[in-house]
């Protein structure tokens, strides 16, 4: 199964038919999984503190051995149906590409990114489509739009614990938003209809940045593209930032899923875009991130130059918009 807030909304979705299993043993894998038809790997842990650190391929280890004793053990046990929860992160996120299909190409060579929670998913996936060419089992994955719900921390809710709202100039980004609730449903109707092979999942509506901005109510701050990332860069290669520079990416660029199988089947998540959105902004309330790095607010002053550094970013942009309306 996997630990986390995503873990928590499959379990919820599976109820009593379910056990929870944090993590297979290296010693005698199959027997956590004695009995499984079904096996569900929570890839995605929803929780950005425990993979912000795992830079290239010794840091994404842990995940890839925990996959593959998983399908080892599945295989054992002789389960029916693995269902692998990631997420559309791994197919990148592009200013010129509005909506992600079932079928788009995940991250790879100069594209990937080795560092953080997009490189766990895509070594986690790597597994997966290793296993999925055997006969048995039947091996699904799913790829959700942005997670939100239960304690779900990561680069994108933390985006909405900053004092402002980050843009990047010239950009429309739409905002789609699925709560893990929905996503433990899609797993379960995944193996109901026997739904194989990769599935993105996401609700119909999306959000305009104007829609966003006023729910939260937030002001935007507008940034070049070369200097958003640039200063995340050097942010990042000092230990400020906890995500690399490159998923930013994805707080200011589309990767909207269009779910296209698994509405096709029929399934129709219980969240909209915008109740998934009121989700996340109760979830944030209180709570203060400067360049997603996240920090109580009566410690703020104690972040030194480096959280000043952050800081200082939005403010100057800030001061710039100020100067050009005056």
């Amino acid at each position: 199964m996997g630990t986390g807030p995503v873990a928590a909304g499959v379990l919820a979705a599976w109820g009593a038919r379910a056990r929870a299993v944090d993590e297979v043993p290296t010693a005698a894998p199959a027997s956590a999984l004695t009995g499984a038809r079904v096996v569900v790997l929570v890839a995605h842990p929803g929780d950005l503190a425990s993979v912000a650190g795992r830079r290239g391929p010794q840091g994404h280890a842990p995940a890839v051995a925990h996959a593959q004793r998983t399908f080892a053990a599945a295989r054992e046990v002789r389960a029916e149906h693995v269902v692998v929860v990631t997420s559309a992160l791994v197919h990148g996120a592009h200013p010129d590409r509005p909506v992600l299909h079932d079928d788009e190409p995940v991250l790879t060579g100069a594209r990937a990114v080795p560092d953080g929670l997009v490189g766990h998913l895509l070594a986690v996936e790597a597994v997966v489509a290793r296993a999925a060419r055997r006969r048995s089992p039947r091996v699904t994955v799913l790829r959700p739009a942005a997670m939100v719900g239960r304690g779900t921390d990561t680069f994108v809710t933390r985006h909405f614990e900053a004092p402002r709202l980050l843009v990047v100039r010239g950009v429309e980004r739409p905002w789609q938003l699925v709560h893990v609730d929905d996503v433990g449903a899609a797993t379960v109707f995944a193996v109901e209809h026997a739904l194989t092979g990769a599935l993105t999942v996401g609700p119909p509506d999306m959000l305009t940045p104007e829609q966003v901005s006023a729910a939260a109510g937030m002001r935007t701050v507008a940034l070049a593209p070369a200097t958003a990332f640039g200063t995340a860069e050097r942010l990042h290669r000092v230990g400020v930032l906890p995500a690399p520079a490159a998923e930013l990416a994805y707080v200011v660029y589309p990767w909207t899923v269009a779910a296209d199988r698994l509405t096709a089947a029929g399934f129709t998540p219980r969240y909209s875009s915008a109740e998934a959105l009121d989700v996340l902004l109760e979830g944030v309330r209180g709570r203060l991130a400067l360049g997603g790095r996240r920090v109580e607010r009566r410690d703020a002053a104690a972040l030194g130059a480096a959280g000043a550094a952050v800081a200082l970013l939005g403010t100057a942009a800030i001061w710039r918009q100020a100067r050009r309306r005056g």
